[in-house]
């Protein structure tokens, strides 16, 4: 049965970084490089990879993801210690590569046979999305890959969330939104998509205006939350 605040909806939109795709999967696959600071790496950079989009956003100093990506990545290796330029180059590399959740592409799939729309928002580089989604062997699932770039400013700003609204066509209350990042999600409800927050790694809700309508331990709850 349809979750009552899931019902009439039009498209299915999905954050990238820690929804669909695994951010720690890159430092994982150099693990053995890394040793035992692959996981503080791994945290610090995606700690910083977020701080750094939000910041630029607010200091109006807009570059692509895949240059704070790189940015992140710096500091993270250098407050624990790493000076390896072949294995940041290889980290990058991976990041290009990362492993997508393993419910992602039968989900994809059971929305796309059901007739639902389905899109990427993220804060992702095309460039680097484009990779993700071939590596992860969804292309042909989704009905974009939206990106902030052509914004010049990062989520949660507002116009990031009008970007699915104009491109697809599709009214803000009849968008179900999915992300990992309790803040988008919470971005994301505030703009006034329906959202459900995948929390997968059991996180506290944020105290920010915009609850989600719903709360998913993984996607493979998001077909039946749409009576699916």
């Amino acid at each position: 049965m349809t979750h009552p605040r899931f019902s009439d909806i039009g498209a299915c939109v999905f954050d990238a970084y820690g929804t669909l795709f695994d951010v720690h999967s890159a430092a994982a696959k150099c693990r053995a490089d890394l040793g035992d600071k692959a996981d503080a790496v791994s945290r610090t950079w995606r700690d910083k990879q977020l701080q750094y989009t939000w910041l630029r956003s607010l200091m109006g100093h807009y570059v692509d993801f895949w240059r704070v990506t790189g940015d992140a990545l710096d500091y993270a290796l250098e407050t624990q210690g790493v000076d390896d330029a072949t294995l940041r180059e290889r980290l990058m590399a991976c990041y290009l590569e990362l492993a997508a959740y393993p419910e992602v592409k039968d989900v994809l799939a059971r929305l796309k046979d059901a007739g639902v729309k389905c899109a990427i928002l993220s804060n992702g580089a095309p460039e680097m999305l484009a990779a993700a989604v071939r590596n992860a062997g969804i292309d042909d699932l989704l009905d974009a890959v939206l990106s902030v770039d052509e914004l010049g400013v990062y989520k949660p700003h507002p116009t990031v969330y009008r970007l699915a609204v104009d491109r697809l066509g599709i009214a803000a209350g009849r968008i179900a939104f999915q992300s990992s990042n309790a803040w988008d999600a919470n971005g994301a409800a505030a703009f006034g998509f329906r959202v459900a927050w995948v929390n997968r790694f059991g996180q506290r809700a944020e105290r920010l205006p915009g609850p989600a309508a719903a709360e998913l331990t993984t996607l493979s709850e998001l077909p039946p939350l749409l009576g699916l």
